[in-house]
């Protein structure tokens, strides 16, 4: 298929689904697909009437019903039209505490002062006026984009929490009137989608995130980013998931982000599906981020968060400097290995330490710290305060990574809530050994793993076959590398190549405290020395997170500030946000 006809596929799958999911009514976004393919009838007439009769769901309703009304205007009959109108009066959208659901409140109020021309605030639910709301608005607007293409994004990078931004990004490109910020978006576009496809193999999204859910992160094909990918790129199947597809909100169907963008008028430029798919050399891409704002327990409201991947044909190598630097759903390193079929899940192995405490929830919530981790676990979020999460931040890991070889160190003190570590090792790795050495091989589609535990562990079965690596000494970590099959001429010549490399770890005083430390030369003689609480080295060079690019690879630079360009062959594709 080619993108024009992906493009209207997606628009036609929402208008034909069935009633489906935690509700038996159609959606919002169902109802604006039926509306652009020409099928709205009586029935999704009186199906929007009930939904606007009780609105909810704050900004994700935003959202929808901006896409109702804009495609709507000539179709709908006018009753409806004024009940749309309406509820811009009676009901009052919290603007929410995240990086995305200020952007998809922004931009739905943006396009409804647009559409609304000349109202006074009595008329709306904010009590500004239609040209207040739309200055505050593009004012928002513009700070998100400057600060992202200065310091990144807070939400960066999030297999799931992308298809909140390309949806008010695609929103306002499509039907913004400004065309200067029709342009901007435009560009974030651009700037969004080519870092995932950076990053991304075989249509699946790799590396660090700031926020995913634990089960797509374990089969990562069950998240939007698919869906986009698939649209974008064509490298993947389309399969939508109902673990994202449907959610107890109106209006709340992520994967619906590929459906509002095919029905903007945004066409991805020619290079961004070669960035997606040409693997034919491995590469290092970096991207400089920042933590969630924070409002306790920090010396700055937020920090810089330096990402590398690897990425090969046969597997993408990821990971952040590790810290605190979103709550929750954070996910700071992993490898993922290409499989055959992308639906098969679980290609991916990971270390956690289950931190959960008031002190990072006081961070980043403003509520009484003590009360947050009810409220959190209570709601969508409950895997939080349990020791066998998947998903979540440390204090006390640090981590470094030089091309194909990472180093995770963690320093627990005694009196931490979950003083463990746990490791992900899936059912799917093949050729597994536990070497005498303390190493531990095997292999993973066409990806040969090395890991070396630096401390004493066991092995907790864990639902579905696979196998959780759990250690509970305080001072602890891991070595890994990885490679490619065919870079080896067998996974003995593999193992005997990892046996010679030097690896020493141990711990030093530092003040009144002992610190973990481990250094290991590569394969490839390079020299990485990791001491826990201090910069690690790269060949004897302290590793500089303060210079961390934007974005860097040999598909991206920044020439000069606010400039990025993206580039694939010959081929240059500039956003210049000057």
């Amino acid at each position: 298929m080619t993108f024009e006809e992906r493009r209207r596929s997606i628009i036609e799958f929402f208008a034909g689904r069935k009633n489906e999911g935690y509700t038996e009514r159609t959606g919002l976004m169902e109802i604006a697909a039926k509306l652009f393919v020409g099928i709205h009838g009586d029935n999704s007439n009186n199906e929007l009437r009930r939904i606007l009769a009780s609105p909810h769901g704050d900004m994700f309703w935003m959202i929808p019903v901006t896409l109702v009304t804009l495609v709507g205007r000539d179709k709908l009959p006018d009753d409806l039209l004024d009940q749309l109108k309406d509820t811009w009066h009676t009901y009052t959208p919290y603007r929410g505490d995240t990086e995305n659901h200020w952007l998809m409140y922004y931009a739905s109020q943006l396009l409804m002062a647009e559409f609304y021309p000349g109202e006074p605030g009595s008329f709306w639910f904010n009590g500004r006026s239609s040209d207040e709301n739309q200055e505050e608005a593009s004012e928002y607007i513009d700070h998100w984009i400057e600060t992202t293409v200065t310091q990144g994004q807070s939400e960066f990078d999030s297999p799931h929490y992308i298809a909140f931004f390309v949806m008010p990004l695609a929103l306002l490109h499509g039907w913004a009137k400004d065309e200067r910020t029709s342009r901007r978006v435009g560009m974030m576009l651009d700037l969004i989608l080519a870092g995932f496809a950076a990053e991304s193999l075989n249509g699946l999204y790799a590396g660090a995130f700031s926020r995913i859910y634990p089960e797509p992160l374990l089969e990562r094909w069950k998240n939007p980013s698919t869906t986009l990918a698939w649209l974008l790129f064509g490298n993947v199947p389309f399969q939508p998931h109902g673990v994202n597809l449907v959610l107890p909100r109106i209006g709340y169907r992520p994967h619906a982000a590929a459906m509002i963008l095919a029905m903007s008028d945004y066409s991805p430029p020619e290079l961004l599906s070669e960035i997606a798919t040409d693997r034919t050399t491995p590469y290092v891409h970096r991207e400089r981020h920042r933590t969630r704002a924070r409002i306790r327990n920090a010396k700055s409201r937020s920090a810089p968060v330096a990402k590398t991947s690897y990425v090969t044909r046969d597997f993408i190598l990821g990971s952040t400097q590790g810290g605190l630097f979103q709550p929750i759903q954070q996910h700071s390193w992993e490898l993922l290995w290409a499989t055959e079929d992308p639906h098969e899940g679980f290609n991916v192995l990971f270390t956690i330490h289950p931190y959960a405490s008031e002190y990072e929830l006081g961070m980043f919530f403003p509520e009484e710290p003590e009360l947050l981790e009810e409220a959190v676990t209570g709601g969508e979020k409950p895997t939080y305060g349990r020791p066998d999460k998947w998903t979540g931040a440390s204090p006390f890991e640090q981590i470094v990574q030089h091309k194909n070889t990472l180093i995770v160190l963690y320093d627990i003190p005694e009196g931490t809530r979950y003083p463990h570590i746990s490791g992900f090792f899936s059912r799917t790795l093949c050729d597994f050994t536990e070497h005498e050495s303390g190493w531990i091989f095997a292999r993973g589609g066409q990806s040969m793993i090395a890991y070396f535990p630096l401390a004493p562990y066991e092995w907790l079965e864990e639902d579905g076959g696979h196998r959780r690596l759990h250690s509970t000494a305080l001072k602890n970590g891991a070595v890994l590398h990885v490679d490619s099959v065919d870079a080896y001429n067998s996974i003995d010549e593999f193992k005997e190549t990892i046996l010679g490399c030097e690896l020493d770890f141990g711990t030093e005083e530092r003040g009144s405290h002992q610190s973990l430390w481990a250094n290991f030369e590569s394969p490839l003689g390079d020299l990485i020395e990791a001491p826990f609480g201090v910069p690690p080295r790269i060949n004897g060079e302290p590793v500089d997170y303060d210079s961390w690019p934007l974005i860097e690879s040999k598909f991206a630079s920044v020439p000069e500030a606010r400039v990025i360009d993206l580039k694939a062959g010959d081929s240059i594709h500039r956003l210049d946000f000057r």
